[in-house]
């Protein structure tokens, strides 16, 4: 979804979306309702429900590092049955106030290296970000709140 701005090599090497700790385990990537039996199939596990959507089982050791069990050294397993948040990231949909906004994370360094400029214009490309406020409408759960810092590109506009 995103290899006009980051390449699929760049990301498999950094792979930094696919690790959490336990304080940022709400940052797990939603699992939609549809998807739920086909990843259970592939990878051999139960999901977790959170909210509506479900979530990959991991296991938590204070702030010891515990990556995602989809992930490989060549990058996510899931292939079509990635999450959402996985396909969009480094962006993300975020409340913020009375707003949702499409913000990017600058934990990703190869994309928020690049000008914002290229980063809204990729998001006007093709309605990309009216395709995640969509998204974000119909699978609320994967809003999360707004981070200071991170770079707002977009704002939904009939929210």
């Amino acid at each position: 979804m995103l290899k006009e701005i980051l390449s699929k090599n760049d990301c498999a090497k950094c792979r930094i979306c696919c690790g959490f700790v336990e304080s940022d385990k709400w940052e797990i990537p939603l699992i939609f309702r549809e998807n739920k039996d086909k990843i259970e199939e592939k990878l051999g596990v139960a999901l977790e429900k959170r909210g509506e959507e479900f979530v990959l089982p991991m296991e938590f050791d204070g702030e010891k590092v515990v990556y995602c069990p989809a992930v490989s050294e060549n990058g996510c397993t899931l292939g079509e049955l990635k999450p959402l948040d996985c396909a969009i990231w480094p962006f993300r949909v975020n409340k913020l106030g009375d707003f949702r906004v499409i913000t990017v994370s600058p934990v990703c360094e190869s994309v928020s290296k690049l000008p914002l400029k290229t980063l809204c214009e990729f998001l006007e490309k093709d309605n990309f970000a009216e395709k995640l406020f969509a998204a974000a409408k119909e699978h609320p759960d994967m809003i999360k709140p707004y981070l200071d810092g991170y770079p707002i590109l977009a704002v939904e506009k009939n929210f």
